[in-house]
């Protein structure tokens, strides 16, 4: 069983998928229990991620779903396999919401995190120093040590495209770049790290202008991830005021797809992107004269 009961976000996307490929094959639970000798309570079970199926259920189950594509098996074995690992972030599983942690967790996963971010600099691309300054204009108090800790999740999240494990496409609209909510030192350093990041193979920063009118207003922020060599959006992550969702149902993943698309195609190129990024850090600079 997951940790503590509670779906891992592995052991969720075996459930989803092992339940889309059964609902393809026409079978319903009670069938899918007869295939792997266990109960149908079981298959409702591994289906919503509340237990996690071993690989042997994993590969007769998709024999009598159909399922041939080795790419597809050897995935599905895979999350059945470390399902339960021990992912660097579990050692601060006492400080961080549960939510936020399925965040962190989908990104360890993922080929391709794409972000829409239109009131902050994407965690993934925040200093130290921003970071820092975000969470004291909390009105939410946190103690200094916390604080640390925050901060080296943060960074250590980061790594992941550092490393170029995962191609990251960001757009961020252009009032994060011209209004900043921190100081216009820390703001400095901040726009100098986007710059230098966006250089980077693996990662695409755009930003959406004000010029395109409402667009930035008409869904918060959110991220999409992909688990395989193509970037098919296969999950979700939305932050709204108690968190962060994590959204899975194909019509979700449809819709935030789609709405990724609009804003991209709406964003300057990158390009013109880093041009208005070096314009604002030389307004900047002119104001400190």
């Amino acid at each position: 069983m997951p940790a503590g009961g509670r779906p891992t976000v592995r052991s969720r996307r075996l459930g989803t998928a092992l339940r889309q490929f059964r609902q393809a094959a026409k079978l319903d639970q009670l069938q899918a229990a007869e295939i792997i000798a266990a109960s149908q309570a079981r298959i409702s079970r591994l289906e919503s991620g509340h237990v996690t199926a071993r690989v042997i259920e994993v590969r007769l189950l998709l024999d009598a779903y159909g399922v041939t594509d080795p790419e597809v098996r050897a995935k599905l074995e895979d999350l059945a396999k470390h399902s339960k690992k021990r992912g660097w972030w579990l050692e601060h599983a006492e400080h961080l919401r549960p939510d936020y942690l399925d965040h962190i967790a989908l990104e360890d996963d993922a080929t391709y995190i794409q972000e829409w971010q239109q009131a902050l600099v994407p965690g993934l691309l925040q200093t130290p120093a921003y970071t820092e300054a975000v969470i004291q204009t909390s009105p939410t108090y946190m103690a200094p040590d916390r604080v640390a800790r925050m901060i080296e999740v943060r960074q250590a999240r980061q790594a992941k495209i550092e490393e170029g494990g995962a191609t990251y496409s960001v757009i961020i609209w252009e009032a994060v770049i011209t209004h900043p909510l921190v100081s216009a030192e820390v703001h400095r350093e901040q726009l100098s790290a986007i710059l230098a990041v966006g250089k980077r193979k693996n990662v695409t920063v755009q930003v959406l202008p004000f010029s395109v009118g409402a667009l930035a207003t008409v869904t918060s922020a959110f991220s999409t991830f992909s688990f395989d060599s193509e970037p098919a959006v296969q999950a979700v992550a939305l932050e709204n005021l108690r968190g962060t969702s994590v959204l899975e149902d194909p019509d979700d993943l449809v819709a935030y797809a789609n709405m990724y698309d609009l804003l991209r195609s709406s964003a300057l190129a990158p390009d013109a992107s880093a041009k208005l990024i070096r314009n604002a850090l030389l307004n900047i600079e002119e104001d400190r004269l």
